[in-house]
Formats: C-alpha cells, structure tokens, sequence
C-alpha cells in the first residue's frame, strides 16, 4: 500500500523515493505495457504467510534486493515463482 501526502507520494516503508516506475503509474495507466514487457508477473489475489527464515538469508535476499530495485519481500516471491514447479 502507498501512503499518500499532499506533495509527494511515498513508498510503503515511509521513505521518500523517487520511483520512474510510480512516476509513469501516476501519469498513465502501464498495466498492459507492463504484462506485454514480461517485467514483471502480476498475481492476484494474494494470500498472507509466514515463514521463518535464517537472519543471514534475509540479509543475503535484502543486498540482492537493493542491486535489483525491489523490496527482499517482493525478491523473495520472484524466486519461489520462477522456481515453484521445478524438481527438487
């Protein structure tokens, strides 16, 4: 979720971030541009979880994260996308 501001909009972690994507959303809707890009995989509904995962993994997924863009989170579920249906 966005909080919103009377000047600027925010990130949901309350930071100030200057974001091309949120820009282009506010100027103009991108959802079919983004699905026919492939940048991304747009999955709804979602359901809440919880998992316990070991402190240095989180620190491993939130530096790979911050190369990428995205929250650790958001990481987290393109990987166990990408990997749901492989063999173990």
């Amino acid at each position: 979720m966005v909080k919103r501001s009377a000047t600027k909009r925010t990130m949901k972690n309350g930071a100030a971030k200057t974001d091309g994507t949120l820009k282009e959303f506010e100027r103009r809707d991108l959802g079919g541009d983004i699905e026919a890009g492939g940048s991304a995989i747009l999955v709804r509904p979602q359901m809440m979880t919880s998992i316990r995962l070991d402190p240095a993994l989180i620190k491993r997924l939130r530096q790979r994260a911050a190369r990428l863009g995205v929250g650790y989170q958001t990481l987290l579920k393109m990987i166990v996308t990408k990997h749901a249906d492989d063999e173990l």
